[in-house]
């Protein structure tokens, strides 16, 4: 049994290489150009190396054009960067993900586990050290940008047919200031003024990404919830104030149809918030569960939820079609099953 899976696994590599041709090798920064109108992005987050992966794949069948780590990439709260070291062996030393690697082109971000510290920010003393790590792991060049500077944050521009495509990496770790522990009910943390969950120089960054942006799509990749914020648990509501300031800046900026994937909470849901000065909605997917799951989810509320929460282990895929300006969501589990899926149409670029 364990020849034939080998040998499956070496065929679906093959055909999948074949049909989407050499694995990006450009310097990141550079645009990736593509002469198609549909682009496929797939992500998830919540993996921990220890467990059985095994979406790597399903996934690699569903043929994306880029796959997005949306944090928890590995289990390794730490203090001790050879363990934390070791640990990102062990993901890559995995067949499947392996073969998936050599396919696929990766970015990413982290989020408390892969950085090193449950719920950590900016107090966590190891932070420098383990960005390195954490770079080494998405094999980024020694000589790029983001190894000189502090925070993982990045972002990298897709040219097709019919657009252009930005997906923004943002770090909520590296800069985020101390949540505030609710003590009045039994949630975990209470929304609190005066905190940063991207710190100046990322905020900075952020609003000239956006400022200058001429992208149909522009993708922002965060690892804790945007809209959801009802349950307690870590997410940008946790600091009010800075869903203002994002929320603000997609109005000021004017950037097209800014989608947000999310991970961190192992459920999969789709949240929607209609935003005065906007002409699209905002979504935030989350995407959470690679290798396990809240399976014990017996609900908590949302005002921006569309549609059913995903509680087993799951994907994420966003398909755009730069074309119609049209873009699928789709969680799926394991076999491809599709569990919960969502499609809107989207403005032109003016």
């Amino acid at each position: 049994m364990n020849l034939i899976r080998y040998s499956y696994t070496i065929f679906l590599f093959l055909i999948i290489t074949c049909c989407k041709g050499e694995k990006d090798t450009k310097p990141e920064g550079e645009n990736t150009t593509s002469s198609k109108s549909e682009f496929t992005i797939a992500f998830g987050s919540c993996n921990n190396q220890v467990l059985p992966n095994v979406f790597w794949n399903d996934i690699l069948e569903e043929a994306p054009d880029v796959w997005l780590w949306g944090g928890d990439v590995i289990y390794s709260d730490t203090d001790d960067m050879e363990f934390l070291q070791k640990n990102y062996e062990v993901l890559n030393a995995i067949e499947d993900y392996a073969n998936f690697k050599q396919a696929v082109e990766i970015l990413g971000t982290w989020d408390d586990h892969d950085y090193g510290m449950n719920d950590g920010g900016r107090n966590y003393t190891r932070k420098k050290e383990s960005q390195q790590l954490f770079l080494d792991f998405l094999d980024v060049p020694n000589d790029s940008p983001r190894r000189q500077q502090e925070g993982v944050y990045f972002q990298k521009d897709y040219k097709l047919k019919d657009g252009l495509i930005k997906i923004i990496v943002l770090d909520t770790r590296y800069f985020r200031s101390d949540l505030v522990k609710d003590t009045v009910s039994a949630k975990r943390y209470c929304p609190a003024p005066g905190g940063t969950m991207l710190g100046v120089t990322q905020w900075n960054w952020l609003e000239q990404t956006l400022k200058n942006s001429i992208a149909d799509f522009n993708i922002i990749l965060t690892s804790i919830q945007f809209l959801s914020s009802e349950h307690g648990f870590e997410s940008w509501g946790n600091m009010p104030e800075e869903v203002q300031k994002m929320e603000d800046l997609l109005v000021k900026s004017q950037a097209s149809n800014v989608i947000f994937l999310s991970g961190d909470r192992h459920i999969s849901e789709f949240s929607k918030k209609e935003v005065q000065g906007l002409n699209y909605p905002i979504i935030d997917f989350t995407s959470s569960g690679l290798t396990h799951s809240y399976t014990g989810f017996k609900g908590e509320p949302n005002q921006y939820r569309t549609g059913e929460v995903v509680s087993d282990k799951s994907y994420g895929l966003v398909k755009i079609d730069l074309e119609t300006k049209t873009v699928n969501f789709e969680i799926k589990g394991e076999a491809k099953k599709l569990l919960e899926s969502t499609a809107y149409s989207y403005p032109k670029k003016p």
